[in-house]
């Protein structure tokens, strides 16, 4: 297929006279044209399979094979059935007509050739054909859409949803059956539904209308009765003559989320629980191999073989203690809930086997209150906060003071403030967002930065919890400031 000018229509002259066709050529040299010449029907053809032309002007009378078969061939063909013919005839009658009607052309043109006529027809039948053809990639277009595992949205300018696919409609819990456009206000239903994370950039998009860079988030937290859902939302703004409309592609995200959620986990969970064992197996071996345990007493190699024994126990333990630590929920069940008070003890506890120094405050009655979060998420927080503010810091000895108070409605608000350094707006920008999309700004100076800070964020939403970094207004340091709902 010859490849032709965006704008322009490719046109197929079909003549055995060569004056015949530059007649017909002269006529057409307007720059919306290409213009193909073929000598008599079967070069006609030939020429049709390879170029697919926009528009046949075919001559009727032809020695070899007349326009009229040439037109019924390219009719059975099925590239080629619905390329527009007009036929170029001396024959007035309406015999002729008819016969060529019957053979499938779509219009006529009589020699000798009105050249005003000629283009005016011409540019008639290559336009429907434009439109015809944008309209049969338009139902393909839709069909793909209709068909695709992905959600898609059209929200113009004031938010109002004007197309929505099934994928989309079943993601946003939308009826199957809408009467669009207009009938919905995008802002107004994710918000009954799903948090909108960063609640910043969601914020700039619906009230200021400025398109986000990143990707958004939608979360239905978790509950007793189902379970967490994220879907990813990219927006490409586009204008037309009605004025600017936003494609929205909607994807559920919840396994990828859970995936790097878990190797973070896993990763935290090695890093702590390990490290203490292998140090203590490794110690006791170092003095148990071949160049040194010649130097040691009897009953020094029974103790450092009871000590890398003991490592080994522990090692034991610590493996099947982050198997089982794995397997726990991150929302807590019942039976598993867990009280501020036990918190405090938490927080206490982190903070010794850190070596750092903490103090915990609690305002109002709440030390009963329990909250949605498991051991598992709690813990999992309290190891990455309290671990940032250490390995932050310029002397890696933070003062951590820690608030626990009562948040009405029915929240524990949980503030960590620590003596460190200050972040610059771009990093207070970027730490919440979800692990696998932070990973791609991670610049590598400090190893680990953010990471963790995201995945306390995917922990606290998938909850429906709330939060919040900013830099020490009164000194060095920052303040993490999370909102965790108390259990019904």
């Amino acid at each position: 297929m010859k490849q032709v000018l965006p704008g322009k229509s490719l046109i197929l002259i079909v003549d055995d006279s060569s004056s015949a066709r530059e007649a017909l050529a002269s006529s057409l040299t307007l720059p919306d044209y290409e213009l193909a010449f073929a000598a008599d029907g079967y070069e006609a053809i030939e020429q049709a399979e390879r170029l697919a032309p926009d528009l046949i002007l075919l001559d009727v009378m032809m020695p070899g094979m007349n326009g009229f078969q040439v037109c019924r061939i390219l009719r059975a063909h099925p590239r080629l059935l619905e390329v527009p013919i007009i036929l170029v005839t001396a024959l007035d009658d309406r015999e002729s007509r008819l016969d060529g009607l019957d053979a499938g052309a779509d219009d006529f043109v009589s020699k000798p050739i009105d050249r005003a006529e000629l283009r005016v027809r011409v540019r008639t039948v290559t336009r429907l054909n434009r439109y015809r053809r944008l309209l049969n990639q338009q139902m393909r277009f839709d069909w793909v859409v209709e068909q695709a595992d992905e959600g898609y949205l059209l929200v113009d300018a004031q938010g109002k949803l004007r197309y929505a696919n099934p994928v989309a409609r079943s993601l946003l819990e939308l009826p199957t059956r809408l009467r669009l456009p207009g009938e919905y206000h995008l802002p107004a239903l994710v918000r009954r539904h799903f948090r909108c994370e960063p609640e910043e950039a969601w914020t700039r998009w619906f009230d200021e209308g400025v398109v986000p860079e990143h990707c958004l988030f939608l979360i239905r937290p978790e509950t007793e009765l189902s379970p967490v859902l994220w879907l990813e939302a990219t927006v490409l703004a586009q204008a037309d003559r009605a004025g600017v409309e936003h494609l929205v592609r909607v994807r559920e995200v919840t396994s990828r989320v859970a995936t790097q959620r878990d190797i973070w986990t896993f990763q935290a969970m090695v890093m702590h629980k390990l490290n203490t064992p292998l140090q203590t197996l490794m110690g006791g071996l170092e003095w148990l191999s071949p160049d040194t345990i010649a130097t040691l007493e009897q009953e020094e190699i029974g103790r450092l073989a009871l000590l890398s024994q003991q490592g080994a126990q522990r090692l034991i333990d610590s493996v099947a203690d982050i198997l089982q630590y794995l397997k726990t929920p991150l929302l807590a069940r019942s039976g598993e809930l867990i009280q501020v008070g036990q918190l405090v003890d938490l927080i206490t506890q982190t903070a010794t086997q850190l070596g750092i120094a903490v103090s915990v405050s609690v305002s109002g009655t709440i030390e009963d209150r329990k909250l949605r979060l498991s051991r598992r998420g709690l813990t999992s927080l309290l190891w990455e906060l309290l671990e940032n503010a250490q390995k932050f810091h310029p002397q890696h000895a933070p003062n951590v003071q820690v608030t626990l108070a009562d948040q009405p409605p029915d929240r524990l608000r949980f503030c960590i403030a620590d003596d460190g350094v200050h972040l610059s707006p771009e990093q207070l920008a970027r730490v919440w967002l979800p692990y696998y999309q932070a990973e791609k700004h991670f610049t590598g100076e400090r190893p680990g930065m953010g990471l963790g800070l995201a995945m306390v964020a995917t922990i606290v939403w998938e909850v429906g919890g709330e939060c919040r970094f900013h830099n020490r207004p009164d000194g060095p340091g920052v303040v993490v400031e999370l909102e965790l709902p108390f259990a019904g």
